[in-house]
């Protein structure tokens, strides 16, 4: 959780620093998002693997993923070439979608965790649009009037595929609560 949180708070700098530390702060940002990625999947594998999986686990599993992803999502928003408001509709569907999942299985649905625009798929935009930005020139980083430039354009694409998602889970669990049961 604290790995993303700092993701977050790396790409909320990018909007306020020099452009050589904001160059510094992308590639970070980059980097803190795919370690919380690689935090989040070895702790499952780990409990798996040793015996210590719980369904109290799964709880502490999830808490801190939504807390950390929003934070990181709305810390795109803050971010240069980003829109507050697109960072926080990000985190709101981010929510959504996780929420769907968690509903479906408690309903008696197995967890759905198709996409497009699953956690993995977030956080690969976010981390290559990072990249881009640490990476390019800033002449290939155009900003509008607004401000808005490529990381709201990335937002835009994270918004508009996990309303997707939250349709395509909605369905998919529908599905399987309608089948007749065994």
């Amino acid at each position: 959780m604290a790995v993303g949180c700092a993701g977050g708070a790396l790409l909320t700098l990018t909007g306020r620093v020099a452009p050589v530390p904001r160059r510094i702060d992308w590639l970070a940002a980059a980097v803190m998002i795919q370690l919380r990625l690689i935090c989040n999947l070895l702790d499952g594998m780990v409990a798996v693997a040793t015996g210590r999986a719980s369904r109290t686990g799964e709880l502490y599993n999830e808490i801190p993923d939504r807390v950390s992803d929003p934070v990181t999502l709305i810390g795109a928003g803050y971010a240069l070439g980003g829109l507050p408001v697109l960072g926080y509709l990000a985190a709101c569907l981010e929510l959504l979608t996780a929420y769907v999942r968690v509903m479906g299985k408690a309903a008696g649905a197995k967890q759905e965790f198709c996409g497009p625009m699953a956690k993995q798929q977030r956080m690969f935009v976010l981390t290559l649009i990072a990249i881009y930005c640490g990476l390019a020139p800033s002449s290939w980083q155009p900003l509008a009037r607004s401000g808005a430039g490529i990381m709201a354009a990335a937002l835009g694409l994270i918004i508009v595929g996990s309303g997707v998602t939250v349709i395509r889970r909605l369905m998919r669990i529908a599905r399987q609560l309608e089948q007749p049961r065994e």
